[in-house]
């Protein structure tokens, strides 16, 4: 059996604050990502390595994009979806800076329904 990646008690929950972040940034900036379960404790954060890995990937990488997608994105997504089927984070390596649940969300919410 695994062992746990963090003792539960002792571990934020909820919504991260503007230090945290500034913790995560700055710990990847000088050490790179490197391994996610001891990466919290090396850093000085109360969370656990999984929370850290999505908080950096989703939100806090400087070379995510934000807004809206563009109209190659979205002609790009569409044939890719005919292609792969719903293997989002294979849809999202070949659109630079979008993460796979992006991706997942703007099919549901926007492309899905037009087709």
């Amino acid at each position: 059996m695994r062992k746990p990646c963090c003792d539960k008690q002792d571990t934020n929950r909820g919504a991260w604050s503007k230090q945290e972040d500034l913790k995560l940034i700055d710990y990847i900036r000088k050490h790179g990502e490197g391994c996610w379960r001891t990466l919290p404790q090396a850093a000085g954060l109360l969370r656990c390595g999984k929370s850290c890995r999505l908080r950096w990937i989703n939100y806090l990488r400087p070379d995510l994009k934000r807004g809206n997608f563009a109209e190659d994105e979205e002609d790009l997504i569409i044939k890719l979806h005919a292609l792969l089927g719903n293997r989002w984070s294979l849809i999202a390596g070949r659109l630079p800076g979008r993460t796979d649940n992006e991706v997942k969300n703007y099919w549901n919410s926007h492309l899905r329904r037009s087709l």
